[in-house]
């Protein structure tokens, strides 16, 4: 049986992290949930059904604060195994053509969806080299593949994000840290629902060009972020595993 990991989850308060948060911790793994609101009102939810779990209110763009959160790992748990960079900027933003995009918002979505992992990635570091089993999953999406219209900032951040994917695994394999990403669909999160983002984007762009012809949800995520942490994915590093119902193939 495998041993249970400390993971962290940024942005895991809400939404997509939440439910990686519950299924992590119901299959026996520890969680130190990191965000900027409500992290350790989610933890206590997470104990409340028996999760262990604590929760620390955190900037991803914050060194300090982030090396605070793997310490707190570390001194809760006695280490840290796995980092999930979930955290990042979509759902509050405007959908237009790049030429109306301003450097500032620019600059800002690529400071959280970019600079944020490579934050999280470096603080969390010896704490994983200290593992021999580390585990670091980003999540992107798959609007590089797809090349998606009126949101080149968010494209190009994503794309960043899984070319970081295949340096760090470069670089990591030889501390038995292994660096993988998942590319989700458009997915009914929880941000995506309080801003009506799916009714922006309408029916027809949530669902063009699926194999399975439905919504994602959530809960379609979990199983690979659950095979991405264990032990059973060890001698898998670099890669982008598109859950997306068949949208794309890579």
């Amino acid at each position: 049986m495998e041993q249970p990991k400390t993971i962290i989850v940024t942005g895991g308060a809400s939404g997509i992290g939440y439910a990686f948060c519950e299924h992590l911790g119901q299959l026996g793994h520890q969680i130190v949930i990191a965000d900027l609101r409500g992290a350790e009102e989610a933890a206590a939810r997470l104990r409340g059904s028996g999760t262990k779990a604590i929760g620390l209110k955190a900037d991803v763009v914050d060194e300090e604060e982030m090396a605070a959160v793997v310490r707190a790992g570390e001194e809760e748990f006695g280490g840290v195994d796995g980092l999930i960079n979930n955290a990042g900027l979509f759902t509050t933003l405007e959908l237009k053509p790049f030429e109306q995009i301003s450097s500032h918002e620019w600059m800002r979505v690529m400071e959280v969806n970019t600079l944020g992992p490579f934050i999280c990635a470096k603080a969390a570091l010896p704490a994983l080299r200290r593992s021999s089993r580390g585990r670091v999953v980003n999540i992107a999406s798959t609007v590089p593949m797809k090349g998606t219209a009126n949101m080149a900032h968010y494209v190009a951040s994503k794309g960043a994000l899984i070319a970081l994917t295949r340096s760090l695994a470069r670089e990591l394999a030889r501390d038995s840290i292994t660096v993988n990403a998942i590319a989700p669909g458009f997915t009914l999160s929880d941000g995506v629902l309080q801003t009506e983002l799916q009714n922006r984007i309408g029916n027809n762009g949530r669902t063009a060009g699926r194999c399975i012809q439905r919504d994602q949800v959530p809960a379609d995520l979990v199983g690979a972020i659950g095979f991405l942490v264990s032990d059973g994915a060890a001698f898998m590093t670099g890669q982008t595993m598109a859950v997306d119902g068949g949208g794309v193939f890579l």
